[in-house]
Parts: structure tokens; C-alpha cells; sequence
């Protein structure tokens, strides 16, 4: 396994990370996802994330924290805490059962990693992230137009300097040992970066990123490399249709796209031309499409840990294979020519 120093040696962690969001849903069981906690700490990955309104597919008020229950019950069951690098994430406003859609406060940031650490079963938490700003962001097909703020309070800096100096304290506390964002832009993490001057600042940032969602590559990428700041990415395979499953039409049972047909809206006209070139691509290299794609964004300068998510264990495997695959710089020339003829297909 590959392994990545995060905010200035603060956290060493794995290149891949476990995604955890389908465990204790339709698609995985509770005895599923612990199975797949074993099998990857077995195989050298010890890297987990999760999140309080975790599972997802669907979101729903009788299963958020279930996701986070499982890791708890795998804990209870094997020890072994100090041997797992676990991160959660407070859900920001928009989800009424959870604290009443409440946005992220340090009294709402009380309240939740109280509830997580009671699910995970555990006294700590090596990073804690911010899942979406207060604010909303441009994530999850918003990115094609900029929105001028609506909330401006939420944009003040007494928002981003409470919020961090609790941060803080939280880390000096230590029930949490780093912090991080999520489905954030360069402006936000900028302002998060100035007012944690001088105290703990965040070590990583969980955006989405695939060869077929690229928005990171430029500002946030500058922005990540010069201040020790490592991207989690999420979706590295695009909701599996960069593993091939979905070509031609086939749907297989339980998959993600037999829950959510457009996958958010990653499905459209556009994205098959993208998916066939990258899979003709990993054929020409006698590579698989999903190692492909993971190896790639593991590679990428600004990458922390790609967090990629598994049904069964046969796919887990498959994503393992990936951990010291390093591809060739005429894979990743050949990968970016295909990013130019189909940039942002959904």
C-alpha cells in the first residue's frame, strides 16, 4: 500500500480509503460492511470513512448513523482502534431530522461528534469534516453556473472563526485528532485556512474527482499543494460507470443505478462516448478500468486518499489491486487527451 503524509506530516494515510456510505442500506448489511473492514485492514488499507447522515441510496431519517453504527460494531467486536484511521463528518443544514436542518455551529458540531462517537463507539475521531457548507456549495451537478450568496451571515467571518477555534479546542480536547472539509470551493477553503491561523488548520478536503469530474485540477489543486492540504476524493469511479458495469444498458440488481437511475446526474448522452474511450483505453494497456481510474487519481499531486465504495467483496478486491498499480506516463498522457475530447460530461 501507498501511503500519503497529510498537513505537513500531521497524519500519515493510505492512498485508498474505504467508503462506507452503502453499509446498513439496501445495498449492504451490517455484517457486509464489517466484512469489508476486515478484508481491507487484512490487506494493508486502514482508512475509513463515514459520516453522521450515513447510508446513503436512499438518504433517510430511520437509517442516518447506521453507516457509522456498523464500524461501531466492528470495533466492539475486534479492537484493534489504534490499527484504524477513522473519519466522520457533521452533516451541514438541509436534512430536517438531523438536528432540525440546524447549520454547523460549535454547538451543532457538540451535539454531533457526541452522537458519533457513541455510534463509531469509540472516544476519538482522526479527522472530523465539515460535510457542506452553511453556505451550500456547487457540488453534485451546481458547478455550471456561479450563484451569488444568499445567506451572507453564513459567509461572515465570525462564522469561519468560531467554527474553527472550536475546531481547535476540540483537537486539544482529543476527540478529535485532525479536521477537514468537504464539497468545498477555493474561497471557502481559503477563508478556513486565514481564520485557523495561529491553531490546528484543516488537513483535508472531500470533493469529488474521476477522470470524469475534474474541477479540482486547477485552483483547488494549486491551493491544496501549497498548503498541505490533502484531497479525499469521492466518486473516483463515478458511481461505477468507469468500471464498465453499465455499458450497453445493463442495469445489474442492486447497483446504485437500480436505486437512482441518473445518479444524480451523472447519466446522460455525453458521459457514454467518455466512459467507452477510458475503457478502450485500459483494454489497449491490458489494465482494469477500475484500477485504472484509481491508480490515476492516486497519482495526482494533490491527492490525500482516493475513498472508493464497495457492494460485494469481489469488487473490493479489485479496488485492492489498485493500492501499487503506478501507471505509465503514456497512460496518463493518454488519459488527459481523452479528458480534452470529453471534458465535464456531466
Amino acid at each position: 500500500m501507498q501511503f500519503k503524509q497529510l498537513g505537513n506530516n500531521a497524519l500519515e494515510v493510505p492512498l485508498l480509503c474505504l467508503g462506507s456510505m452503502t453499509w446498513g442500506s439496501s445495498q449492504n448489511t451490517a455484517a457486509e460492511g464489517r466484512e469489508q473492514i476486515s478484508m481491507a485492514l487484512a490487506n494493508g488499507l486502514n482508512f475509513i470513512d463515514t459520516a453522521e447522515m450515513y447510508p446513503v441510496n436512499p438518504v433517510a431519517a430511520e437509517t442516518s448513523g447506521d453507516s457509522e453504527v456498523v464500524i461501531g460494531g466492528w470495533l466492539k467486536e475486534n479492537g484493534q482502534r489504534d490499527k484504524l484511521l477513522i473519519a466522520t463528518k457533521i452533516a451541514g443544514p438541509g436534512l430536517e431530522w438531523i438536528r432540525n436542518s440546524s447549520p454547523i455551529t460549535p454547538a451543532s458540531i457538540d451535539e454531533a461528534i457526541e452522537g458519533s462517537l457513541k455510534r463509531l463507539q469509540t472516544d476519538y475521531v482522526d479527522i472530523y469534516q465539515l460535510h457542506w457548507p452553511n453556505r451550500g456549495s456547487y457540488h453534485f451537478r451546481q458547478n455550471w453556473s456561479y450563484r451569488a450568496p444568499k445567506h451572507s451571515a453564513e459567509m461572515a467571518d465570525d462564522h469561519f472563526a468560531a467554527v474553527a477555534d472550536h475546531l481547535d479546542k476540540l483537537v486539544q480536547s482529543g476527540k478529535i485528532r485532525h479536521w477537514g472539509l468537504s464539497n468545498e470551493s477555493a474561497w471557502g477553503m481559503g477563508k478556513w485556512i486565514s481564520h485557523s491561523a495561529g491553531k490546528t488548520k484543516p488537513i483535508s478536503i472531500q470533493n469529488e474527482y474521476s477522470p470524469l469530474c475534474r474541477t479540482f485540477d486547477t485552483d483547488l489543486g494549486e491551493l491544496c499543494v501549497n498548503e498541505d492540504i490533502g484531497l479525499l476524493s469521492f466518486s473516483p469511479l463515478a458511481c461505477g460507470l468507469l468500471t464498465g458495469k453499465y455499458q450497453n444498458g445493463v442495469i445489474p440488481a442492486g447497483s446504485r443505478r437500480s436505486i437512482e437511475a441518473s445518479m444524480h446526474g451523472r447519466v446522460n448522452d455525453k458521459v457514454w462516448p467518455a466512459v467507452d474511450a477510458y475503457l478502450a483505453l485500459a483494454q489497449a494497456h491490458d489494465l482494469d478500468p477500475a484500477q485504472m481510474s484509481l491508480a490515476w487519481a492516486m497519482q495526482r499531486p494533490f491527492m490525500g486518499s482516493v475513498i472508493f465504495g464497495s457492494t460485494t467483496l469481489e469488487q473490493l478486491e479489485i479496488a485492492l489491486g489498485a493500492q501499487d498499480l503506478i501507471l505509465s506516463e503514456e497512460v496518463i498522457d493518454a488519459i488527459d487527451e481523452i479528458n480534452k475530447a470529453h471534458p465535464m460530461p456531466y
